[in-house]
């Protein structure tokens, strides 16, 4: 089975977000989709080739995190943005933060100040599976430092693909457009 990259042609127009911004945003997606799928053909080929020990189906391998999760990334990414609720409509979502956070202010200043740490990668707000705990965390590359057992609740891409067209250097007024966009109710949603 292939995966199919989602359309979210919905999302063009979005306040904060250029057309230019969006549709080279939506290219690097489908790339991701095309290799995931790539990956997964030359691998079950190797493996039905008995070519399973060899440096290059280990390096496949590895590479295959890397393409599966930029696809499933920028899909919860995508899936979050477009919205114009207010987070104070969703109480079960404000109530998790708060129990986590002590309040929503405090919750958005450490959401923001990680998006806002250099370097490139994720902020993702996690639900851990096992008690209900909510805490965002900087996720350097596609493929690592996720924390297994997690739900993602969140997704902020900050890599520079992300904001640099539109915003420069200036990734806290990327920031800014991305909290004005975020859809509240998905964001609800994926809470456990």
């Amino acid at each position: 089975m292939s995966y199919i990259a989602q359309d979210y042609s919905y999302l063009l127009g979005i306040d904060g977000f250029s057309e230019n911004l969006i549709r080279n945003h939506f290219t690097l997606y489908q790339g991701y989709v095309n290799n995931t799928n790539k990956l997964i053909e030359i691998l079950s080929t190797m493996l039905k080739e008995d070519k399973t020990g060899t440096p290059e189906y280990a390096e496949l391998k590895r590479r295959m995190g890397w393409e599966f999760n930029g696809m499933r990334l920028h899909e919860y990414y995508f899936e979050n943005l477009s919205g114009k609720d207010k987070h104070d409509d969703y109480q079960r979502i404000i109530y998790a933060i708060t129990e986590n956070y002590g309040n929503y202010p405090e919750w958005e200043k450490d959401f923001k100040a990680t998006g806002m740490m250099r370097g490139i990668g994720w902020v993702i707000l996690y639900q851990d599976n096992t008690n209900g705990r909510l805490f965002n965390e900087w996720i350097n590359e596609h493929d690592i430092g996720h924390f297994a057992g997690c739900n993602p609740v969140l997704v902020m891409d900050i890599f520079e693909h992300a904001f640099m067209v539109d915003y420069g250097l200036k990734k806290a007024d990327y920031i800014e457009a991305f909290f004005k966009n975020i859809r509240w109710n998905m964001v609800e949603k994926r809470l456990k």
